[in-house]
């Protein structure tokens, strides 16, 4: 019997010894943030909800959706739309159960399509895509990924749209599996590549976030919070990604990507180091190409400029964890707040407690890109 426990102590400790090798520790960041541009009081509230909020989406004619963030595991709607003062189902609540598991990222293109990623989570299920009519919530799309796609492990949370609204790019963060990639998504075959896969620009750096005096570890510093490629943006000629836990913003032609033919080791050769950045969740790019990123770690938003390099853009205590951001109609730049240090393996008491959750948006002096 002694036997028997030593083992099972000497298991138990090395497999926390291996797990937080692999998912625990982590350097602290350098706080990169400078004067903001604009006043905190530019930030205006524009929704509140009682669960966390995923992402929000945003239509050129100012409807306003979002999703219930999968961490808090939601037993209710999941995805809703924004109409006069209330958050509603859309689709319909009997929709609901048979079209989603685990949603998070959405997106809308130019033909008034709402497109969502499905995680399936963390992989142990099958990840989805769904498209949505925004004129009558039929649904247009429904389509599972195999492994090949969407392995155990991988996290599929964030997706963007071209312009001509026949390529779908999304993110891989793969939290777990530690193998981040993109995912090119052509809409008119239904066909789907993973790219980049383990690429430094896609892969986490070896840093711990801390936010509002909390370090995003778990299980006694076990695990860390560490992702990969998250933020993705997408404009005419160009994709800009980050990972959450990465020091650089990168980007990459969307006419290499799409490329079939560009064997793997030349699209590598094509990535470019675009500029530093803040431990970031979201990202989004306007019409001039300027590229918008969040800083989990300081309740802010940054801008980069070609020209102009990176400024830090606003700054709030308002905002727990800066996650997606959309542009909608008339220069307004949304951001969901996820306060995602209240969710990851936090009680449905705790969760509950911490309310409501909110969306943000400010004037950020430029439009987003047309068809998106």
């Amino acid at each position: 019997m002694k036997n028997v426990l030593l083992f099972l102590v000497i298991l138990i400790a090395t497999a926390a010894t291996v797990l937080r090798v692999r998912h625990g520790g982590g350097e602290p960041y350098p706080d990169l943030t400078g004067t903001p541009l604009l006043s905190a009081d530019a930030l205006e509230e524009v929704l509140t909800y009682p669960e966390p909020i995923g992402n929000v989406a945003v239509s050129s004619d100012g409807r306003i959706f979002f999703t219930v963030h999968p961490e808090s595991r939601p037993r209710g709607n999941k995805l809703l739309e924004y109409i006069d003062g209330a958050s509603v189902p859309f689709p319909t609540l009997g929709q609901q159960s048979k079209l989603f598991d685990t949603p998070i990222g959405i997106a809308i293109d130019r033909l008034d399509r709402l497109w969502t990623i499905d995680h399936g989570n963390h992989g142990t299920r099958s990840a989805r895509i769904i498209a949505i009519d925004l004129a009558n919530g039929e649904v247009l799309r429904d389509q599972k990924f195999d492994e090949s796609i969407a392995p155990a492990g991988s996290f599929l949370q964030d997706l963007q749209i071209s312009a001509d609204g026949r390529t779908i790019v999304i993110a891989d963060a793969s939290f777990w599996r530690k193998s981040p990639a993109l995912i090119i998504y052509d809409v008119e075959s239904g066909e789907a590549r993973r790219v980049l896969e383990g690429h430094p620009s896609v892969t986490a750096e070896n840093y711990l976030i801390r936010t509002h005096d909390k370090d995003m570890e778990f299980l006694g510093g076990i695990v860390s919070l560490r992702g990969g490629v998250d933020g993705i943006a997408l404009g005419p000629e160009w994709l800009y990604y980050a990972a959450l836990n990465g020091s650089g913003l990168f980007r990459v032609r969307l006419k290499d990507l799409t490329n079939k033919s560009l064997p793997p080791s030349q699209l590598a050769t094509r990535v470019e180091r675009y500029s530093e950045k803040p431990l970031s969740d979201g990202l989004s790019v306007d019409i001039a190409g300027s590229v918008f990123v969040t800083d989990v770690e300081h309740s802010a938003i940054f801008k980069v400029d070609i020209d102009d390099g990176l400024s830090t853009l606003i700054q709030s205590p308002r905002i727990r964890w800066p996650d997606a951001l959309s542009f909608g109609p008339d220069g307004y730049l949304y951001v969901a707040d996820s306060a995602l240090p209240e969710l990851i393996l936090r009680s449905s008491a705790h969760i509950q407690a911490e309310g409501p959750y909110r969306i943000f948006r400010f004037q950020a002096g430029s439009l987003g890109v047309p068809g998106q």
